[in-house]
């Protein structure tokens, strides 16, 4: 949903670099095998200054979703700037093509912390969830806009869409299949524009 991979520092302060950070790294390494001297490193801030930020590696997690949120309310904002409701929705399935190699190296970002942290009894999973349906809701206005009275269904089979085919893309490692995918979901936007 979001890119995590970049190997940019993350732009900001220190509590939003280690935020951003935080998310990358997850992505890339898992909540449970990423250690805060990893999230340090990947921020470039001292060990020691985490502790000045987050005291606990849950306190990185919610950072981290936070940088998703962050992440997709900046993709909306870009999208947004587009004429159309089709346009829109095509430019975002052209993101996630345009993603494919995270995607098969690591999954999708949002999806796989998702997955992680549905194994814990914290309740972060359900913020993330928050953001997630964001994304759903925003898809849901530009199949509203298109004139769509199942935009709510059309919202969440193309949603579904893309995570499954993260899925596949990472269990086959191969990034052509978002390629495809997201061609068949651009036909898919057209043939359903009046």
């Amino acid at each position: 949903m979001t890119n995590s991979a970049s190997a940019e520092r993350p732009k900001g302060g220190k509590r939003e670099r280690l935020g951003a950070a935080a998310a990358r790294v997850f992505h890339e390494q898992g909540v449970e095998k990423t250690t805060i001297a990893d999230i340090a490193h990947a921020a470039d801030v001292p060990v020691g200054n985490v502790y000045y930020y987050f005291k606990t590696k849950d306190q990185l997690v919610r950072a981290a979703i936070g940088a998703h949120g962050q992440a997709l309310d900046d993709l909306i904002a870009l999208l947004d700037q587009l004429p159309a409701p089709r346009d829109r929705l095509k430019a975002l399935i052209g993101g996630w093509v345009d993603e494919r190699e995270t995607a098969a190296r690591f999954g999708c970002p949002s999806g796989t912390l998702a997955t992680e942290l549905d194994k814990r009894a914290d309740g972060l999973d359900r913020e993330l969830a928050d953001i997630m349906r964001r994304l759903v809701d925003w898809a849901e206005g530009q199949f509203e806009a298109m004139g769509r009275t199942d935009a709510r269904e059309l919202a969440v089979a193309l949603i579904a869409a893309y995570q499954g085919i993260s899925l596949l893309t990472n269990t086959f490692r191969d990034p052509e299949l978002m390629v495809t995918e997201g061609d068949r979901l651009a036909r898919w936007i057209d043939s359903l524009a009046p």
